[in-house]
C-alpha cells in the first residue's frame, strides 16, 4: 500500500506552546496509527518544528516580515509581492500531499487581534489550492467564532467551505460556522486536541496552602477592540498584579507562567511590580513543561486558553481569567463554570473572592476533574478514529477487528 503523504499546516513553531501542543497531539496520532505516513509541515517556525519534532518543514510565508507592521514603502511592496508568491508556494506544497491537516487551535476565530491578509489569507490559499489540486484539507478539532470584520469573515467562511473535513473543539465553534453560512450538517464536535497529550501525576503537597500558578498573557482585547487595546491591557495587568501581591501578602508562593513568547514582558512586569522572593517565573518551552508546573500547584489561575486546558488536564482546581466565550465554554464543560473572571475587567478583590471559594472546594473539584478528563480522553479518541475513517480509508479497512479503534 502506498505511503500517504501528509502535511501539517499552521502557525506552528512560532513561539505559541498551545499551537505546538496541538501539532504534537496530531503527530502522536499519526505515528501510532499511521506510521507509514510521510509527514512534513508548512508552518510559522520551520526550524523549531524540525528541531523539536524531527519532520521536514517549510516557512509558511515567503516574506519573512509577514507578521511585522509594514510602514516603509519597501516593506509594503515586499509584503504585497509575498502575497502573490505565496499563491504559487502554497499550491506547490499542497500538491505534493494526499492529505493536509490543520491541527486544532483557533484558526477560524478572531478572539485576538488578527489582520485578514495574515493567517486568514494563508489558510484560504491552502483550502482553495487543496480543492483545485484534489488534496484533502482537514480542519481538525478547531476553534471558531463569529467574525465581525468583513474581509476576515469572507476568507474564513470560504476556507471552511473548501475544506474536505471539518471538526470542532466545542459546540459553540460549530454554531459560529453555521451562523456564518457554512453547512455544518456533517461536522462533528469532539474535544481540544491537547487533551490527547499525557499529563504528569499530581505532585501538589498535601499540607498547608501552597503554590499558586498564575498564567499571564499579553492581552489587549479582541480583533474588534483595537481602539481600546491599551486601556484593556493596562486594566488586565493592574488587576493581575494586585491579585498576585495579595497572594504574596498571605504568604503564598506564586509561579508565573506564559503560553507564548509575547507573554514574557507581562510576567516580568508583574515580577518587578510585586518585588518578592515568593514570586518566580517558570521557563516553559512546551505544554509538557506547563503541565509539570501546574501539577505541582494547589491552584491555577490562567488566561491563555491552552494554559487553561493544561491546568484542567492535570486535574488542578483552576480559575479562568476569561477573554472569550471559548474559555467559559471549556470551564463549564469541565465542571468549573462558576470560576470564570472577565480578563477585560480584572478586579483583584472579586478575583480573590472567587479564588478562595475555589480553594475551599478543592477536593471536590479535583474529583470532578478526574471524571471530566476521562470523558475528554474518550472524545479525543473518537476524533482520531473519525479522522482515520475520513482521510485514511484504505488503512482503516485494512485493520482487523481486533485492531479497530
Amino acid at each position: 500500500m502506498k505511503s500517504p503523504r501528509v502535511g501539517v499546516f499552521g502557525l506552528l513553531g512560532a513561539g505559541n506552546v498551545g499551537n505546538d501542543g496541538s501539532l504534537e497531539a496530531v503527530l502522536g496520532y499519526l505515528r501510532a496509527e499511521h506510521p507509514e505516513a510521510v509527514v512534513d509541515a508548512l508552518c510559522g517556525g520551520p526550524e523549531a518544528v524540525t528541531a523539536r519534532y524531527g519532520i521536514p518543514a517549510t516557512r509558511l510565508n515567503w516574506y519573512r516580515g509577514e507578521y511585522r507592521t509594514a510602514s516603509r514603502a519597501g516593506a509594503i511592496a515586499a509584503k504585497g509581492l509575498g502575497k502573490l508568491v505565496d499563491v504559487v508556494r502554497t499550491a506547490a506544497w499542497a500538491r505534493r500531499h494526499d492529505v493536509v491537516i490543520v491541527p486544532g487551535t483557533g484558526v477560524l476565530e478572531t478572539t485576538l487581534p488578527l489582520r485578514p491578509w495574515g493567517f486568514p489569507y494563508s489558510l484560504f490559499l491552502l483550502c482553495v489550492t487543496g480543492r483545485l489540486l484534489r488534496t484533502r484539507v482537514a480542519l481538525v478539532s478547531v476553534g471558531a467564532g463569529t467574525i465581525g470584520n468583513r474581509p476576515t469573515r469572507t476568507l474564513t467562511r470560504w476556507s471552511a467551505r473548501l475544506a474536505a473535513y471539518r471538526s470542532y473543539r466545542d459546540t459553540m465553534s460549530r454554531d459560529a460556522m453555521r451562523a456564518m453560512g457554512v453547512d455544518t450538517t456533517r461536522d462533528e464536535v469532539y474535544e481540544d486536541l491537547v487533551f490527547a497529550l499525557p499529563a504528569p501525576p499530581s505532585s501538589a503537597p498535601s499540607g498547608p496552602p501552597g503554590l499558586v500558578c498564575v498564567g499571564v498573557m499579553d492581552f489587549h482585547g479582541s480583533n474588534d477592540e483595537r481602539a481600546r487595546a491599551e486601556e484593556i491591557h493596562r486594566r488586565y495587568l493592574d488587576g493581575t498584579t494586585r491579585f498576585v501581591r495579595a497572594l504574596v501578602e498571605d504568604g503564598r508562593p506564586v509561579r508565573l507562567l506564559t503560553g507564548d513568547e509575547l507573554d514574557r514582558p507581562v510576567a516580568d512586569a508583574v515580577l518587578d511590580a510585586v518585588d518578592s522572593p515568593l514570586v518566580t517565573v517558570a521557563e516553559t518551552a512546551s505544554l509538557a513543561d506547563l503541565m509539570k508546573e501546574m501539577s505541582a500547584a494547589d491552584t491555577v489561575v490562567a488566561t491563555r486558553y491552552h494554559n487553561l486546558v493544561c491546568a484542567l488536564k492535570t486535574g488542578t482546581p483552576t480559575l479562568a481569567l476569561s477573554y472569550s466565550a471559548k474559555s467559559d465554554t471549556l470551564m463549564a464543560r469541565m465542571g468549573l463554570g462558576a470560576y470564570c473572571h472577565p480578563a477585560r475587567e480584572t478586579d483583584a478583590d472579586r478575583l480573590l473572592e472567587q479564588f478562595r471559594e475555589l480553594e475551599r472546594r478543592s477536593a471536590e473539584l479535583r474529583r470532578t476533574l478526574t471524571e471530566r478528563n476521562l470523558d475528554a480522553d474518550r472524545r479525543v479518541e473518537r476524533q482520531f478514529a473519525a479522522l482515520t475513517a475520513a482521510l485514511f480509508p484504505a488503512a482503516d479497512h485494512a485493520r482487523t477487528p481486533r485492531e479497530a479503534p
